[in-house]
């Protein structure tokens, strides 16, 4: 498994759906999901199957209509490496305020 040279927003919303899951996701699943457009997630999804931290596999469900789905797993080195890229790169949570009893 190779390390990723740039690690953006979009890898880490990309990673966290996939850590998030105990399927595999297809691309258009993995692009709703984190809002972020085509031509930034499959060049990505690419991106992370050859550096070895995702593998890809066609959808084998021939009772489903429509075009066939590329689906999209963490393998487990992939997804310890994505659990510290995850949490380096996780934005801070505002404090609240606590109420103010009365």
């Amino acid at each position: 498994m190779e390390p990723l040279g740039r690690i953006g927003g979009a890898t880490v919303d990309v990673l966290g759906v996939l850590l998030g899951s105990d399927q595999p996701r297809w691309g258009l699943e993995i692009i709703k999901l984190t809002g972020r457009p085509s031509g930034s997630v499959y060049p990505l999804l690419d991106r992370l199957e050859r550096a070895g931290w995702v593998t890809s596999s066609w959808d084998d469900d021939s009772e489903r209509r429509g075009p066939r789905r590329r689906m999209y797993v963490l393998t487990p080195d992939g997804a310890r490496e994505a659990v510290k890229v995850c949490a380096k790169k996780a934005k801070p949570v505002p404090a609240t305020r606590p109420e103010v009893a009365r």
